[in-house]
């Protein structure tokens, strides 16, 4: 009895093993959760930048295929914003190799587009202050309340900050 008992178990097991098997077979293999390089590329260039005065600037994220989101933090300059912290949200942004462009939503009558490259700074290792830069044309355009347009380029060049600019919260053992 107990040799029949113990052979009806292992056929029970074999059987389930088999199911599981072709099962397998039939499931598409999980993709894993690691992106392909190329999904990838560009991640170093995420960071916080300068940006136009002291105390202002720019975060950039960059995430899979090349989409770029981030914003400028920036101090007003008009009547009723005059020295108040606006945050610009991108409303697009790409990152094509190491060419990046973005253009932020538009805040007070006022938003930016940026077309650039990322570049090697002065930085000597990743997470030093100007590793990497952001070089380009940025134009400033506005729209008063009669929505007259106007824009105003020039070059720039925006410095990543340093990596403990911003220092992590302290984790109490």
């Amino acid at each position: 009895m107990k040799k029949l008992w113990i052979a009806v178990v292992l056929g029970m097991v074999l059987g389930a093993a088999a199911a599981l098997a072709a099962q397998d077979a039939k499931t598409p293999p999980v993709k894993s959760s690691e992106a392909p390089a190329e999904a990838r590329a560009g991640r170093e260039y995420s960071g916080m930048y300068s940006f136009l005065k002291d105390g202002e600037f720019l975060q950039v994220t960059v995430e899979d295929e090349g989409k770029v989101t981030g914003f400028v933090s920036r101090y007003g300059e008009g009547l009723s914003d005059k020295g108040a912290f606006l945050d610009q949200f991108f409303k697009s942004g790409k990152l094509d190799g190491n060419k990046l462009t973005f253009t932020t939503q538009t805040v007070h009558g006022v938003w930016f587009e940026f077309k650039g490259t990322v570049e090697r700074g002065d930085g000597k290792k990743p997470g030093e202050e100007g590793y990497y830069v952001l070089k380009g044309a940025l134009t400033e355009n506005t729209a008063d309340v009669d929505k007259k347009e106007s824009a105003h380029s020039r070059d720039v060049v925006f410095k990543q900050f340093p990596e403990d600019a911003s220092p992590a919260p302290q984790v109490r053992k």
